[in-house]
């Protein structure tokens, strides 16, 4: 489907939930920008929490995701930028996801006193026990969550690319194939975007199943579905193609509450 709707106002009631996205990346997505030499060029520093950027003339989310190392999906949500994902100069978009909560209002962690030993009535310091500075107890690693409904694999082919938790260009995973091959919803939900407005993802279906769990389907050859359109588990959505990628694949996300899941800890083995 090579004709774009106008974007209906439904299309945002995905955007906050996904305030707090880590963004829909590529494991093997061509980039249409300047190449860089692989060999000496280093990987951006992560933005500092609360990092801002203001756009400049001429500069697209695409452009400034990249120069920050971050997925432009991720950036997109993170400031509630609805499709087409357009954005001006002068305006003032935050690198890093939102955080729950407010800090501390002095913004520094308290400073430590060393602690004065108790003295005798003589005036000489009493005998006490060494005070041993406890060992932090590391924070229990966060299980995945597992949705209230069953996935099913989006397409037929063969694993070409891993989930990479952290990594911009890996927060899915990528299914080969050839060109035209179906592609299909991993589960019940609402169609809430069909379009070309994210540079990197090619033509791109995104489902939501409920109020945490979203689906994004890329570099797809045509789109099949429109906005606001229900669909079914094993319906088509889409035909598999190469648009913004190096070969015919589907690039394939989940996400829970806008943060990427590694699809494979969700999909039934094969």
């Amino acid at each position: 489907m090579n004709t774009r709707p106008s974007i209906p106002r439904r299309v945002l009631v995905a955007l906050p939930l996904l305030a707090a996205l880590a963004a829909c990346g590529h494991s093997t997505v061509v980039r249409t920008g300047p190449r860089h030499d692989t060999r000496t060029a280093r990987p951006p520093s992560p933005p500092k929490a609360g990092a801002t950027a203001v756009v400049r003339s001429g500069e697209t989310l695409y452009r400034i995701a990249t120069r920050y190392g971050l997925s432009p999906l991720d950036l997109a949500m993170w400031n509630r930028i609805p499709p087409p994902y357009t954005i001006y100069p002068g305006q003032r978009l935050r690198l890093t996801p939102p955080v729950a909560g407010r800090p501390s209002s002095s913004g520094t962690p308290p400073v430590a006193r060393t602690p004065v030993p108790p003295r005798t009535s003589a005036g000489t310091p009493a005998t006490t026990p060494p005070v041993r500075n406890p060992v932090p107890t590391p924070a229990p690693a966060t299980a995945p969550a597992q949705a209230p409904f069953a996935w099913r694999w989006p397409a037929d082919g063969a694993l070409v690319g891993s989930f990479a938790a952290g990594d911009p260009t890996r927060q899915g995973i990528d299914i080969g194939g050839r060109v035209g091959d179906p592609v299909r919803a991993a589960a019940d939900g609402v169609v809430v975007y069909s379009g070309t407005g994210l540079v990197g993802y090619g033509e791109l279906v995104i489902v939501k199943h409920d109020d945490q769990w979203l689906s994004a389907y890329g570099h797809n050859r045509a789109r099949l579905v429109n906005e606001g359109q229900r669909v079914k588990a094993g319906d088509q959505i889409a035909e598999m193609g190469h648009s913004g990628a190096s070969r015919d694949m589907l690039h394939f996300e989940i996400r829970y509450n806008g943060k990427p899941q590694d699809p494979l800890q969700a999909l039934p083995k094969r």
